[in-house]
């Protein structure tokens, strides 16, 4: 061998020598690039549940807000048909008892007393006590022995005015008509018993219905199993062979999943995003008159599943 060769050799055997210690040296700070690696790692897996979490919470926030907004809404109605009622309650005690500023007070008096309102069927039944409501609060604004006669008065005007706006629209109508050419139809509410009949007396809707349950006739409300097997009953008919259509999870889905009916479908007028904890619904509609189609659909289903 050369001396050229040898050199090239020297050269190149330092050369490999080099490279060696600069893998040595790379494969010693490979573990602490791993762990660093490896803490990068972690701190984005806790930052991502963190933002989950985040997401969660904001969900779980704004699907209370929207209930909160649904009461709301539902509150504001129910205060404008209060509102026009007490109107004309306003009226007559000015223009017939000759009340001044006091003919409002009483009525302000009457609609604290309705929101504080607790209801035992069994020791009294709502015409007296929403009477009493009257009476108290014209007696407590004007004094002297209480009028009972001018209470009552008061009470049938507000209610008969408020029951007057009840009515089912012309859509709905024609829809319960032809579903009721195809399927049996009943009607189930919760509620006061007279307070309830009177309001479907007053909207006319006895006659799109095979039949009607109220809450307060029966042992148990909504969501009960036992209101829904009563309900069965009276149309001839299995639990597995009903669909529930309701606008309230909690008592209409709720009931309907309680009693294993065959479906439940959600009417979802607001948008409402329901919380984790909720109910859920087989079916989700926005309005009453998705129903023809859906039932349809629902139909076709069981069809081909049997």
């Amino acid at each position: 061998m050369t001396e050229a060769s040898l050199e090239v050799t020297a050269r190149n055997c330092a050369n490999l020598e080099d490279e060696a210690q600069d893998l040595k040296s790379k494969l010693h700070q490979l573990p602490s690039q791993l762990q660093e690696a490896q803490d990068q790692h972690i701190e984005a897996v806790r930052c991502a549940e963190k933002t989950q979490d985040h997401i969660q919470k904001l969900e779980i926030e704004n699907a209370k807000l929207q209930t909160t907004v649904k009461k709301q809404v539902d509150k504001i109605e129910q205060l404008q048909k209060n509102l026009f009622s007490t109107r004309l309650v306003i009226k007559l005690l000015q223009s017939k008892y000759h009340y001044k500023e006091e003919a409002e007070i009483i009525c302000n008096k009457v609609q604290v007393k309705l929101s504080k309102e607790c209801f035992h069927p069994s020791n009294t039944c709502i015409t007296d006590l929403r009477t009493s409501h009257w009476e108290e609060a014209i007696q407590e604004t004007k004094g002297g022995a209480a009028n009972r006669k001018l209470a009552e008065e008061c009470y049938f005007l507000w209610k008969s005015t408020r029951l007057q706006h009840m009515t089912l629209a012309e859509e709905v109508k024609a829809m319960l008509t032809e579903l009721r050419k195809e399927v049996r139809l009943l009607l189930l509410t919760n509620g006061e018993r007279q307070t309830q009949r009177e309001k479907i007396e007053a909207c006319a809707c006895q006659s799109y219905f095979d039949a009607i349950v109220v809450g307060g006739e029966q042992k148990e409300e909504k969501p009960a199993p036992s209101i829904f097997y009563y309900s069965c009953d009276l149309l001839g008919v299995q639990p597995g062979d009903c669909v529930m259509v309701g606008d309230t999870l909690e008592t209409d889905i709720q009931g309907g999943l309680n009693a294993g009916l065959k479906a439940t479908v959600w009417i979802n007028k607001n948008g409402v995003v329901p919380l984790k904890s909720s109910p859920t619904p087989h079916y989700i509609v926005s309005s009453v008159l998705e129903l023809p189609a859906l039932l349809h659909s629902i139909d076709c289903k069981v069809s081909v599943s049997t």
